[in-house]
């Protein structure tokens, strides 16, 4: 037997023990290995935590409305993002703009059905000519001041609330941004002067607008719109007692909100003006909408009711049917029309319709 033959065996033992350990390796190797991905996690994630980005951290400390160091004094001021911003801006372009449209458009639809049911309330009476005074001069030019400045009010406030459906469309994005710079303002420099008007008027007429027995009697008739006898109704009648006593009310939450909104400057949080800011939106339009049905019942609805705010004299007629009780207050200081020098209302009307041709005064020219 040769040298080779002899070492074959322990050639072959050693092959078993290489292959045996390379096997228990293997076996091993496929049981741990599986192990180093949680090392691996545990380490990516500490690499991950320190490598965060320094503004996505910043961005969501801002977001939780942390407060901060800053050198700006004022009330919030180390806040750099209100949470309650985002509940403010979803009530405002989601209740407020999508609902309150449908209050205003009632409005008008109501209005539009009373013209055309029930049409315009006429005189009962012919007109003779004679007036007795209603609103002195004084009265008229508040009273118009206020309602030039609440017209003004409405249009730049409804625009500005409802713009970004109804003007970006028409304006574009530019167009609307220039307006809405010019209407911003207007509102919030008229804003101030309304406010002192509407709390003239208060003081001015609170006296004739206390509620009484006779305005029940003036509802149940519906004000003398349903077919039948004008109710009986004092200076003020059950209608406008409930407009004035709803400006006072109603129109003092707006212009109360409006301060708030303008003034800034009694440390008000940034929650309170967003706040002021719905209760202000949603006033208004009840207002405005209110005022739709003043405005028609005051000039087309009633023959005769806008001569008291313009000339300042009501014809007997009218003040007889209208306000019955306090017609017999004054109707002893009746006056003809053209003693006062009236050239317009339904007094002026009535005197000029019997003139002849000879009795009508010559023309200056």
């Amino acid at each position: 037997m040769s040298k080779t033959d002899g070492k074959q065996p322990g050639g072959r033992r050693l092959h078993v023990r290489i292959m045996l350990w390379s096997m228990l390796v293997i076996a091993v190797g496929a049981m741990v290995a599986p192990l180093g991905g949680y090392v691996f996690v545990e380490m990516a994630g500490a690499q991950s935590f320190q490598e965060t980005n320094p503004r996505s951290e910043t961005w969501r400390q801002a977001r939780e409305g942390n407060v901060g160091v800053t050198t700006v004094q004022g009330q919030e001021t180390g806040v750099l993002i209100l949470n309650s911003g985002e509940n403010w801006r979803q009530l405002r372009n989601g209740v407020v703009a999508n609902v309150m449209p449908w209050v205003l458009g009632t409005a008008v639809l109501a209005v539009g059905l009373v013209y055309t049911l029930v049409g315009r309330m006429r005189l009962d009476a012919p007109a003779s000519g004679k007036v007795v005074l209603r609103w002195k001069l004084w009265e008229r030019v508040l009273h118009w001041t206020t309602a030039t400045l609440f017209i003004v009010l409405a249009i730049t406030g409804l625009s500005l609330l409802f713009g970004r459906a109804v003007l970006i469309p028409l304006l574009g994005h530019q167009g609307f941004a220039a307006y809405a710079t010019v209407a911003m303002n207007a509102h919030n420099y008229v804003g101030p002067v309304f406010t002192l008007c509407v709390a003239a008027m208060a003081l001015a007429w609170v006296s004739h607008n206390i509620p009484n027995r006779t305005d029940l009697a003036w509802f149940k008739a519906a004000g003398g719109f349903l077919k039948g006898k004008h109710p009986s109704a004092g200076r003020m009648n059950g209608g406008e007692k409930v407009w004035f006593w709803f400006i006072v009310l109603v129109g003092g939450v707006v212009c109360a909100t409006g301060v708030v909104l303008d003034f800034p400057i009694w440390g008000q949080t940034r929650e309170t003006m967003q706040q002021a800011h719905l209760v202000h939106a949603v006033a208004s339009i009840l207002w405005i909408s209110l005022f739709l049905g003043h405005a028609y019942i005051g000039t087309v609805g009633t023959e005769g009711a806008i001569d008291g705010m313009t000339t300042g004299y009501s014809s007997v007629e009218w003040a007889e049917q209208h306000h019955d009780l306090w017609y017999e207050e004054v109707k002893h200081q009746a006056v003809d029309a053209s003693e006062v020098g009236l050239t317009s209302g339904v007094a002026a009307r009535a005197v000029e319709s019997t003139m002849t041709g000879d009795e009508k005064p010559a023309s200056s020219g």
